[in-house]
């Protein structure tokens, strides 16, 4: 029999981002505050929170699953960064670049049809 969790399920009833940093020893997850939700994932990223993030990785523990979200935070910066006009460092957008497989701000051509 399982034992009750001291900290309430509404409190774990949500996603969670967590971001795995390249730290000069090697590699491990960044500590964070309590519940760091999708958008303040993304503004920390842009206010430099971060050095040089390696994925983001989402969760959550009620539903029991976990997924790397690297590729969205990568999407989701890109187009705030357009929106907005951010500047950023060099570090992060190694990272947007790394996910999305080209340079920041770059369309694919779509096939021109005959």
């Amino acid at each position: 029999m399982a034992s009750q969790s001291i900290i309430p399920n509404d409190r774990l009833d949500k996603d969670f981002y967590i971001v795995l940093e390249d730290f000069q020893d090697g590699a491990a997850f960044r500590e964070t505050d309590e519940g760091i939700d999708h958008c303040t994932l993304i503004g920390d990223l842009l206010a430099g929170q971060y050095d040089r993030v390696l994925r983001a990785v989402a969760f959550n523990p009620v539903e029991g699953w976990s997924r790397d979200a690297s590729e969205d935070i990568a999407r989701k910066l890109e187009r705030r960064i357009a929106a907005e006009d951010h500047e950023i460092s060099d570090a992060l957008k190694d990272f947007i670049e790394s996910q999305l497989g080209r340079s920041i701000g770059v369309q694919l051509a779509l096939p021109l049809r005959s």
